[in-house]
């Protein structure tokens, strides 16, 4: 049993070092924002598909939280059929890259 535990315990551990080697390039993020800037680019957008809503802007969010929630939509924890999708077509280094991209934007007004 506590060999399981300690293969369990090591497993995690690389796992998170892994996570940790992901740094966000806002340079390479240019050509994979595109299919964000259609929604989340214009002020005041409001989306239609699956319901009305206001589509939020994100820059000047920080970059972990783009990352959370590009993530959760990727999983299925966010429910959003568009954004879900987005996010599953992207790579951990994508996400990482468009969160670093937005991060480093101005907040809008």
């Amino acid at each position: 049993m506590k060999k399981i535990f300690a293969l369990l315990v090591l497993a995690g551990i690389a796992n998170a070092v892994t996570a940790a080697d992901i740094v966000g390039n806002a340079k390479a993020a240019a050509a994979k924002v595109e299919m964000c800037i259609g929604c989340h680019g214009i002020p005041g957008y409001k989306a239609t598909f699956p319901e009305v809503f206001q589509v939020p802007m994100i820059g000047g969010q920080p970059a972990k939280y783009i990352e959370n929630a590009l993530q959760a939509y990727k999983k299925g924890d966010r429910k959003h059929p568009s954004m879900k999708g987005i996010a599953s077509s992207l790579s951990d280094q994508d996400i990482a890259d468009v969160a670093a991209y937005y991060a480093q934007q101005a907040k809008p007004n």
